[in-house]
């Protein structure tokens, strides 16, 4: 059982430790970009 929790901890760290690399590097005004631009093809405007 500790294994198990090893595995989950070191999944977890490595997961906020990229998306803090991410935010960061500041991959979110690409992703922020990309949804306004699909959600304007959806409504007809863009």
């Amino acid at each position: 059982m500790k294994r198990l929790s090893a595995a989950r901890l070191l999944t977890l760290g490595a997961g906020a430790l990229l998306l803090v690399l991410g935010i960061w590097q500041g991959g979110y005004r690409d992703t922020l970009v990309k949804a306004v631009h699909i959600c304007l093809e959806c409504v007809g405007i863009g």
